[in-house]
């Protein structure tokens, strides 16, 4: 009885371990131009087993078995940009992330804000922390410098080519540049929300992805986070924001947040969609003759 209790849990830790596999395998590839090649690969082999299952066929099942390491090289062969992707992902854990490199990001995106927020040019940027982003978004071009506000200024320069779309900042680099983010299909927004919230808020809905977005047309500052967009903040609301999302998860939670966030399913929140703290001012009117 002894020898049964202390065998039995090796088969369920197996499993679990296969499953979290699978499972995190899965994660990576879907959305990719792989992702395709993996739904029909277990389709055929489904079907292959079953076949051969059903209709005792003994020569095709040992053909199946004997192919079973072709088959897994196979599949090293096709899915090394997503592997590779999935490898170096260790390397951006929050462990890795200085509380020193987080506080500079934090700091370039405010004087970034506050620049353009006095100008009134539009800007979109999406801060990365435990869920790749390159995932959620379309097109983009490659930037990979350092982050800082002229640099910043100057991509979302209302003449510069790819001004029309969002940033992606991953720690204190500029990773992307002119991005299409994923739109909320959410119905029950204000007609008047421009494209830029709605893509803040689509792009928070699927990722943990804090969002900093600066409207041209009144120059307000707001933030979205799991599905929530707040208008109308502060700079020094936006700084408590950024500091307790951003720096606070890689200081004090490290790798626990990071596997949490992504074995966890994300939802919408109950709540309102967008909550306006600081309704902008309008322009004043020139005084009468």
């Amino acid at each position: 009885m002894w020898i049964d209790l202390q065998n039995g849990w090796r088969p369920a830790v197996e499993i679990l371990i296969l499953a979290v596999l699978i499972y995190y395998a899965f994660r990576f590839v879907r959305g990719t131009r792989g992702w395709p090649v993996v739904i029909g690969f277990f389709v055929v082999l489904l079907a292959l087993a079953l076949v051969t299952t059903l209709l005792k066929l003994e020569v095709l099942r040992w053909i199946l078995g004997s192919a079973s390491v072709f088959i897994a090289v196979g599949g090293l062969v096709i899915f090394q940009p997503e592997l590779r992707r999935m490898l170096g992902e260790l390397g951006n854990l929050p462990l890795f992330a200085t509380a020193s490199e987080q506080r500079e990001a934090i700091e370039v995106i405010i004087q970034t804000v506050e620049r353009l927020a006095d100008v009134k040019i539009g800007a979109l940027i999406a801060i990365e922390q435990s869920i790749q982003l390159q995932e959620a978004v379309e097109a983009g071009i490659k930037v990979d410098c350092d982050a800082t506000p002229e640099m910043l200024e100057t991509i979302f320069f209302p003449n510069n080519a790819i001004h029309d779309g969002g940033v992606i900042l991953k720690g204190d680099r500029i990773a992307y540049a002119a991005c299409i983010f994923p739109l909320t299909q959410r119905t029950d927004l204000n007609k008047s929300l421009g494209t830029r919230h709605r893509a803040a808020i689509g792009l928070s809905e699927e990722t943990d992805a804090a969002i900093v977005v600066v409207s041209e047309e009144t120059g307000m500052v707001s933030y979205a986070y799991k599905g929530q967009l707040t208008r109308g903040v502060t700079l020094e609301e936006l700084r408590a924001f950024l500091t307790s999302v951003v720096l606070q998860p890689a200081r004090t939670h490290g790798v626990a947040s990071w596997l949490r966030a992504r074995f966890t399913e994300r939802h919408r929140p109950a709540g309102p969609a967008v909550i306006t703290k600081h309704e902008p001012r309008p322009p004043a009117k020139p005084p009468g003759r």
